[in-house]
């Protein structure tokens, strides 16, 4: 990751089901070792790195090192840019809803 902030978009980067899965991992625990983020997976340590190298220059994830093991946790904040992205669109359907709902109501009350 740069010095500037994050180098990849976070919605490219939650578009792969694999990294969300990843995502919903960590969110489970504090930090999570490779070899547990790679376990239920059907590919190997590499493409699980890939993975998390992606997700981490998102922002999305951090990693340190203990020993020879390299330990995985989530960073959330950038997860907001898609909340509030879907927030909006959530006030559109609501009001969409609201609408169609009174169109409803009237022409029931005209019937």
């Amino acid at each position: 990751m740069s010095e500037n902030g994050p180098q990849r978009d976070v919605f490219e980067a939650i578009a792969d089901p694999t990294r969300r899965r990843l995502i919903q991992m960590l969110a489970a625990k504090e930090e999570i070792p490779l070899h547990e983020l790679t376990a239920p997976f059907a590919m190997g340590r590499t493409a699980v790195s890939k993975h998390l190298a992606i997700l981490k220059e998102a922002g999305l994830v951090a990693d340190r090192k203990v020993g020879r093991e390299t330990r995985f946790r989530l960073n959330a904040a950038p997860l907001r840019e898609i909340q509030d992205w879907v927030a909006f669109y959530s006030k559109f359907w609501s009001a969409n809803m609201a609408r169609l709902n009174q169109l409803l109501l009237e022409e029931e009350e005209q019937r």
